[in-house]
């Protein structure tokens, strides 16, 4: 692309609230950040959840793509065979030169299939990781890899920790991100070979490694950075996504369960509506599909207008950077 204001394709029919949330978010992130967003998706609906919001933004365009991988469809299959999805349209954008980065909440094994098809991996990059985001006592920590690779060799780990860390750096400002490693135990002679030999590679990487960090850790703000394969990953954040919702709605039906408690619950609203914003992945948008030779971030498919914006942000930010020079010009370890 030229230079000048980054063009950012969304994938505006990938998600749950598809594609009204994706382009409503995107009519946020023109009106309100200035940001040139492609919307890629049937025009019809596009252009109908467009006509919603009154007159158009500058700097926002619509892009036609025939299909639609749907959120349950088989992966792979799918990207292979649908040829003008909003994804792969968007990520040919991508690699054609017309755009900058690409943003979805679609179906998160589609996109990560059709950018490795589309855009290859970066050189020296054996597997490309995916980031979870998560907002932990004020700060962002990133836990990868989730769910890209259930099997993993340890200077994989070492790959995804290097990267992270130059995503951290150049996007979120954070000076020497601190890494840790998943195990079941502090000492470096605890786990499977996989997490002691990973270890190892960590502490001779010249990278910021604090050592092991153990399950109950991650929450605690040890580590900005947290290393594991994608089985492990996976687990991890899905049941912390289940135990969050768990102590939601223990909490609400405590707080129905006497009027007093609800007389408490309406004192103490301010401090639950800080600890909600503290906590709200809408802020961080979208993580990073960090290992493809381009810059793609993939929301959470329950993403709403507000996390799309942020989503947009942080792509925009991640153009400005240079996060993808930095990224290519890692030395990666092999084995």
């Amino acid at each position: 692309m030229a230079a000048g204001e980054p063009l950012i394709v969304l994938d505006a029919m990938g998600g749950d609230h598809a594609p009204a949330e994706p382009v409503r978010g995107a009519v946020l992130a023109a009106r309100e950040l200035g940001i040139r967003v492609a919307l890629v998706g049937r025009p019809e609906d596009v252009e109908r959840e467009l006509a919603r919001h009154g007159p158009r933004p500058a700097g926002l365009e619509v892009v036609p793509a025939a299909e639609v991988i749907a959120m349950d469809e088989e992966p792979a299959r799918a990207a292979f065979r649908k040829r003008d999805s909003s994804i792969a349209v968007g990520l040919r954008m991508l690699k054609e030169g017309r755009a900058d980065a690409f943003v979805s909440a679609g179906n998160t094994g589609a996109v990560m299939a059709a950018a490795i098809m589309q855009l290859n991996r970066i050189r020296g990059i054996e597997r490309p990781t995916l980031v979870a985001l998560m907002p932990v006592r004020g700060r962002l920590t990133v836990l990868l890899d989730v769910g890209a690779n259930a099997d993993a060799k340890p200077h994989y780990l070492l790959q995804w920790a290097q990267m992270a860390v130059a995503y951290l750096e150049r996007v979120w400002k954070v000076e020497r991100p601190r890494v840790g490693l998943l195990n079941i135990g502090e000492e470096e002679t605890k786990g499977n070979a996989l997490a002691q030999e990973a270890h190892r590679l960590l502490r001779e990487s010249g990278l910021n490694f604090v050592g092991n960090v153990e399950g109950r850790d991650i929450t605690r703000g040890l580590a900005d950075v947290i290393v594991t394969d994608g089985f492990t990953g996976n687990v991890v954040i899905k049941t912390m996504e289940g135990m969050a919702e768990l102590i939601q709605d223990l909490l609400r039906e405590a707080i129905a369960s006497r009027w007093y408690y609800k007389l408490g619950a309406l004192l103490l609203l301010p401090a639950f509506n800080q600890l909600r914003r503290r906590m709200d992945y809408r802020e961080y948008g979208a993580g990073p599909l960090l290992g493809v030779d381009g810059l793609v971030f993939v929301a959470h498919g329950r993403s709403d207008a507000l996390a799309i914006r942020s989503a947009l942000r942080v792509a925009r930010e991640a153009v400005r950077s240079g996060m993808l020079d930095a990224l290519r010009e890692l030395s990666p370890a092999r084995a």
